[in-house]
């Protein structure tokens, strides 16, 4: 799994002089809710990695997706067996870029645009999130919402109304500087 993380990191990112600025998350959470009539359906994934460049204003992050834990095991079940079919698409990705840089004081309201693939499915989206400096770290928190038919995610008709055709996603990274070692 290792060599995965350092993969990811070293496609996404190309390793300059300018190590300083780029900081890694590597237990982010991933957290998303889907409101229906006979029962809601909500999942947190506290495994997600994330790389922030702010040079380049560039961020990613990365997903397996039976990461996601659940209240009830079938709804783990149905989410990966079913629906996201993890044995096929076994992680989410996102790539994207700050549209401002950043400045040192306070809390800070940023755009970022990008792509996020689920389910073999490629979309843009554009996500407002918060970006608070810490002495030691950055955190960026927000939430976007993603369409279900968007990403090719097949719903049985009598299931239909037991899921809902947007999802709230909710993420939030602690950044700490990526030590190039």
């Amino acid at each position: 799994m290792n060599k995965l993380k350092l993969l990811l990191i070293f496609s996404i990112f190309s390793l300059g002089n300018s190590v300083a600025q780029q900081f890694i998350a590597r237990q982010g959470q991933v957290t998303f809710f889907s409101y229906a009539s006979v029962e809601n359906i909500e999942a947190k994934n506290n495994q997600v990695l994330s790389i922030l460049d702010f040079d380049k204003k560039e961020i990613a992050a990365s997903m397996l997706m039976r990461a996601f834990v659940f209240k009830k095991d079938l709804m783990h079940e149905h989410f990966n067996d079913s629906y996201i079919e993890s044995d096929l698409y076994p992680k989410a990705t996102f790539e994207g870029f700050l549209l401002e840089g950043l400045e040192n004081a306070g809390p800070q309201t940023q755009l970022i645009k990008g792509k996020v693939t689920i389910h073999g499915i490629t979309k843009d989206v554009d996500i407002k999130t918060t970006i608070q400096k810490t002495p030691e770290s950055y955190n960026l928190t927000g939430e976007f919402n993603l369409t279900v038919n968007d990403f090719n995610i097949k719903i049985p008709p009598i299931l239909s109304k037991n899921i809902a055709k947007i999802v709230l996603v909710k993420f939030n990274f602690q950044y700490l500087p990526h030590e190039n070692n």
